[in-house]
This record gives C-alpha cells, sequence and structure tokens, in this order.
C-alpha cells in the first residue's frame, strides 16, 4: 500500500512512503530484493518514474525510511528534457531495493567508485505503471555509464508479467520482438542530459553485459547493501533505518513505532499540484554529432 503525505508531485514538500500493515517503510531497505531467493535472476523492482513522465522522482537516501521525493536544483523540481524522437523517459525507471553501488572504493568493471544510490533498473514491458509501485522484473542485461566519474549501472529488465517475458532471457533476445530498442535506449542513456547543458556519458564497454553478469552484479550490490545496514561501512549521510530484520539492530526499528520515533506524518497533506515549467513542454533536437541545436528551443 503506498502513502501520500501530498497527492501531487512538482513540490519540494512531496514525499511517498511505503506501508504494510498500516505503517511506513522503506522502498529502499525493507522491499526484499527477491521474490524467490533460489532465483536470482527475477528481482523487485520499485518504480520511481513511470515511462513517459519527466519529473526527475527519487527515493530520498538521507530521510528516515528513504521515501520517494521530486528531486530539486536551486530550489526549482527537476524534470528531463524529451529528446526527439523519445518523450521524456522512454522506459520505465527506478531502483532496486536491497542493493547499494558503494562509492567507497572503486568498482573493478569500471574503475570507478558508485554513486551511493540503490542500483537502478529500466524496464522495457509494456506496462506504464505508477510511482511506488513494487514490480517482479526479470533481469536481461546491463549498461554501465560513467556519469561524472561514478559508477552508475543500469540494469534493463522486463516485467515478468510481459506478453514476451517467456521469450526472453538475455538483451540480445529483445532485437526479435523490439528491433531498435537496445540501441535507442542505450543512445538515450549517453546524450539524455546534452539538451540541459551536461556532457555525454561514456558507456563503459560501450554496450550491454549480459543477463549473467547483470544478475552477478546486483547480487554483489546486495552484500555491499547488508553491510550498509549493518553499519560496517562508511554510510555516506544514507539513513538505513529498517522495519523488517530486528537481527540487525544497529538499523531496525519497529514499524509499529516508526512513525513516532521517525518523525514522520501520521496522515496525508494532500496539495495542488505545482505548475511544470515550460522549458519542458518541448522537443530539444540533437545534431548528427549529438550536439544542443540551439535555434529550437522556445524558452
Amino acid at each position: 500500500m503506498i502513502f501520500f503525505p501530498c497527492l501531487f508531485s512538482f513540490l519540494q514538500e512531496w514525499r511517498v512512503w511505503l506501508e504494510k500493515d498500516g505503517h511506513p517503510i522503506s522502498f529502499w531497505h525493507d522491499v526484499p530484493l527477491y521474490p524467490d531467493a533460489a532465483n536470482k535472476r527475477i528481482v523487485n523492482f520499485v518504480v520511481e518514474i513511470p515511462r513517459w513522465e519527466d519529473g526527475k522522482i527519487e527515493i530520498r537516501r538521507q530521510e528516515p525510511l528513504n521515501p520517494i521525493f521530486h528531486d530539486d536544483r536551486n530550489s526549482l523540481p527537476r524534470f528531463v528534457e524529451s529528446v526527439f524522437p523519445l518523450k521524456s523517459y522512454p522506459f520505465l525507471y527506478g531502483s532496486i531495493p536491497q542493493t547499494w553501488e558503494s562509492p567507497n572504493f572503486n568498482h573493478d568493471f569500471t574503475n570507478a567508485p558508485g554513486d551511493n544510490d540503490p542500483i537502478d533498473l529500466f524496464d522495457v514491458g509494456q506496462d506504464v505503471g505508477y510511482i511506488g509501485q513494487v514490480k517482479q522484473v526479470k533481469i536481461l542485461g546491463a549498461l554501465a555509464p560513467n556519469d561524472g566519474g561514478e559508477t552508475d549501472w543500469k540494469v534493463l529488465g522486463i516485467d515478468v508479467n510481459d506478453p514476451i517475458a517467456p521469450l526472453v532471457d538475455d538483451f540480445e533476445d529483445l532485437e526479435l520482438y523490439r528491433p531498435g530498442l537496445l540501441k535507442a535506449y542505450r543512445d538515450w542513456f549517453t546524450y539524455y542530459k546534452v539538451a540541459r547543458g551536461g556532457d555525454l556519458i561514456p558507456i563503459v564497454g560501450e554496450t550491454y553485459q549480459n543477463s549473467s553478469y547483470a544478475a552477478s552484479v546486483v547480487e554483489t550490490g546486495h552484500a555491499y547493501w547488508l553491510d550498509l545496514v549493518k553499519g560496517a561501512v562508511d554510510t555516506n549521510t544514507i539513513n538505513y533505518n529498517q522495519t523488517s530484520r530486528p537481527d540487525i539492530r544497529e538499523s531496525y526499528v519497529s514499524r509499529c513505532e516508526a512513525t513516532l520515533r521517525l518523525g514522520l506524518p501520521a496522515a496525508s497533506d494532500e496539495k495542488p499540484a505545482a505548475p511544470k515549467l515550460e522549458r519542458f513542454q518541448q522537443w530539444f533536437y540533437l545534431d548528427s554529432t549529438l550536439k544542443l541545436i540551439e535555434e529550437n528551443v522556445v524558452v
């Protein structure tokens, strides 16, 4: 069940907590990584950004029980620009619970530290999804962007209920059923920040890593996460309170006591949505060298 302190987004104070049995829990630390511990190719996935949405919605790592919030920059809510021909986020985007990209050392594959977040996943299934949805997805592969000198894995997955999920086991299988998708999404991850004035993002290894390797990245990220919630490593300002593992006393808070102890709101406070900036109502166009064509920018 989802708990909405504010019903709409585009507000700095807007938060979404996950509820269990009427009490708040953490999307990051309480949702189990694997629906079935015997099958490491299927994971739970927290939807932060539904397909075709452009708000930069993510898990708030510094706050108790890590609610979903609308990220901001310079006191304004962040959005992603629509770079033609793909609109907003062209897939469901979010994170894999109980994983962590540790920033405390350089990772072997990328030779760069982690970005201090749960591992990201993009779901190429047909379902549009909604904010805070917890889905089960099959791992098909992964990309390894080096974003600003940080490891920022993007695991490729597909909803287990998607019509083609039983037919695909690795990223290469997608080309038969959804031709062009792999290249379009790989390219998107390299250029999506250009419209806002950012640089191209290099992909370590240039292309997708296979599903077996991607599953190993997730499993390793889970081990890093365990060290995090045990308080065994530098937590880098992350709030690692959790309500599901009383055996890990360093981070455990009883669900029944969480609202009071952690100072969380006890009821929803619905507010109207703030208006979206006009800048994000338009297409942005890149030339053949992936530079922004400024003449098209309206505002």
